[in-house]
């Protein structure tokens, strides 16, 4: 299992002003998409979201976002080291993704491709 990169997470009270500055800050175009009634952008390794306290607060008690090019394994491994499932994997519009929270107390999502 590897983890190939992180994706920080960064909660915007407007998106749309928001993605401009991020765009200039790492040369990206933003890929916008909504999940469970948030509105996100994902703009080089940040993952902005923007929406009612109600609905952020599915992600937002997240730290970061791990992506892994086999989601399955790095599930597999996390959880054999002492990790919890605290949602298994699911399909999202990117892709799959699971959340765990480590044998140390932090809360991950691990993304991978369908």
């Amino acid at each position: 299992m590897a983890i190939e990169s992180v994706v920080v997470r960064q909660r915007v009270e407007d998106l749309d002003a928001a993605v401009p500055f991020y765009e200039k800050l790492t040369g990206s175009t933003a890929s916008r998409f909504a999940f469970a009634g948030v509105d996100l952008a994902g703009v080089g390794p940040f993952l902005l979201f923007a929406g009612s306290d109600e609905a952020v607060q599915r992600v937002a008690g997240v730290a970061a976002t791990l992506v892994a090019a086999d989601l399955d394994a790095a599930v597999e491994a996390a959880t054999a080291a002492g990790a919890e499932v605290v949602m298994p994997v699911q399909p999202t519009p990117n892709g799959r993704r699971a959340v765990l929270r480590h044998p140390h107390g932090g809360v991950f999502e691990y993304v991978g491709p369908s």
